[in-house]
């Protein structure tokens, strides 16, 4: 399906936040995704991948996460630089804020006449997985993907300690969680609290596990794998079909 794409600028505790949307070319009424980048936030493997699913016939709205700490449109590229700025703006971002960004986002994917207010998901990787994991917690979101979350066990999300773990039986809607086995920022304790957490709250949820790294999903890093990466989509795509078709 082709997609178009557009800038919308949306204002969070007097600050702008920059949200990229794309969207089905043909007229209709789709699904909503509130999309969640890594910390590197809209570059080119993020915006493809964005695109990727709005052609799957879904509007995807992505928030540039850290518009507080960082001027408008800021790429940081996935070098040891990049990551160090990138893990600082998580570190200054109060908890509180991220969550007012994805109310932002719901509020305005609500507001658009492309989409069914009654089906909203969300999707993220890195800290956007656990953005993701977050965004599960308001009522309007269906279905969340969180792929290869980090820090939830822990409450490391930013400025303060997060709640995550402890709010799990808020979570109404569906979760698939995407993780690679050979993952150091989400090692094999942290994997089973998790799930754990989610089987005693009775949260609907199914796993994909592979024996791979961190961002293996990612399409410019020396961790991408081509070929899981391909099948964690399908099971992304599939569990969202299941969701809302």
């Amino acid at each position: 399906m082709k997609i178009t794409q557009k800038e919308v600028s949306l204002i969070v505790d007097d600050s702008l936040m920059r949200v990229y949307v794309a969207s089905p070319a043909v007229q209709g009424v789709y699904p909503g995704i509130v999309f969640y980048t890594d910390i590197y936030q809209l570059g080119g493997p993020m915006i493809r991948a964005a695109n990727y699913l709005a052609g799957y016939g879904y509007v995807v709205a992505a928030p540039e996460i850290f518009h507080r700490t960082e001027p408008i449109g800021l790429v940081m590229e996935p070098t040891p630089l990049g990551k160090m700025r990138g893990n600082d703006n998580a570190r200054r971002t109060p908890v509180p804020a991220y969550d007012a960004d994805t109310r932002a986002v719901i509020d305005f994917l609500k507001g658009e006449s492309s989409v069914d207010s009654d089906k909203l998901g969300a999707l993220g990787f890195c800290i956007g997985g656990h953005l993701a994991f977050r965004a599960a917690f308001e009522q309007e979101i269906k279905a969340s993907v969180c792929c290869y979350p980090t820090g939830v066990p822990k409450g490391k999300l930013g400025r303060g300690k997060a709640d995550s773990i402890d709010r799990v039986s808020e979570i109404k809607g569906d979760m698939l969680l995407v993780i690679g086995t050979l993952d150091p920022h989400i090692p094999y304790d942290d994997r089973k609290v998790l799930l754990q957490s989610l089987e005693d709250a009775k949260v609907k949820h199914k796993t994909f596990i592979c024996d791979n790294e961190h961002t293996f999903m990612r399409d410019d890093g020396y961790r991408y794998d081509p070929v899981a990466s391909t099948e964690a989509w399908g099971e992304v795509i599939a569990f969202l079909k299941g969701i809302f078709n």
